[in-house]
């Protein structure tokens, strides 16, 4: 099938999905949920390619599908259970706020046009090296850049459910309460699911790479990394923290951001505060 029809396909049917999860958030009033339908997403358009890219390479077509698998049913299944368990986001409860003060939107406006339209157009674009990787039937075989790039995909995918596992056992004690998860991977980085997910995809990228279209897809990885570091990432989740939330300095200031690296002496004795919006890079993609 041409490479045009199997994007448009794709790109039709994620459309599809994410208007239908609109219409349920206008129902509940609530769009936090579609945090977890960006990794399922990400699983609905593997399985699309690998279903019309009859002439791609199998054994390609396999892993790069498996990982995405992997990868997109862990994160999905884990956000989707703590938004049960949670409730409402609040910052996107604080963004359609927003939108409806400042904008004059109702909620119905406020979620189709900076939520789901946006979350849709970007599950897309980030997801581009496991739709072009699986299309083309060249190379045969694996070269050392696929297997660098499966062994840095499976490294992320693994990295980032530790960190996920470890963030979930600290919020269940109670007597961390106020506290922030400074233990594990979260002692040498403050957003290790970050990097995880960062790992991940370049893995992924690299497996397509070996192919004429994937190499192209780098666009994905490098939208996802910028959105993590420098947009709805990192930026978002820590704006006035350091001011608003005692303690929160002293750990940023010991802590590495995303990349783990060894954590410098703890300023002072201070307890500092539990980073509760911590969350993966596309809990917010606006």
């Amino acid at each position: 099938m041409p490479l045009a029809i199997i994007l448009i396909v794709n790109f039709l049917v994620i459309a599809a999905v994410f208007a239908g999860l609109w219409l349920w958030s206008r129902k509940i009033k609530d769009p936090s949920f579609v945090d977890a339908f960006w990794a399922f997403g990400m699983v609905i358009l593997a399985l699309t390619t690998f279903i019309m890219a009859g002439d791609g390479w199998l054994e390609r077509k396999l892993v790069l599908t498996g990982l995405t698998i992997a990868w997109g049913m862990r994160l999905g299944l884990h956000l989707f259970h703590r938004w049960g368990r949670e409730g409402p986001d609040r910052r996107y409860k604080a963004l359609i706020g927003r939108l409806q003060d400042k904008r004059g939107w109702d909620y119905d406006k406020a979620t189709g046009l900076a939520v789901f339209g946006p979350q849709a157009i970007l599950l897309f674009v980030v997801c581009l090296p496991v739709q072009l990787g699986q299309i083309s039937a060249v190379p045969v075989g694996f070269g050392i850049v696929a297997l660098l790039g499966f062994a840095l995909a499976v490294f992320g995918i693994a990295y980032e459910a530790i960190a996920d596992w470890q963030l979930s056992v600290f919020k269940e004690n109670p007597a961390n309460k106020g506290k922030v998860m400074d233990q594990g991977l979260w002692a040498w980085s403050r957003h290790p699911n970050y990097f995880g997910e960062m790992c991940a995809w370049w893995g992924i990228w690299l497996i397509a790479a070996e192919t004429a279209l994937g190499f192209w897809s780098f666009i994905g990885p490098a939208f996802l990394t910028f959105t993590l570091l420098r947009w709805s990432g990192v930026p978002l989740l820590e704006k006035g923290m350091k001011t608003s939330r005692p303690g929160y300095a002293d750990y940023a200031a010991r802590t590495s951001a995303v990349f783990p690296w060894p954590p410098k002496a703890r300023a002072s004795d201070e307890p500092v505060i539990d980073d509760e919006d911590d969350t993966t890079e596309y809990d917010s993609a606006v």
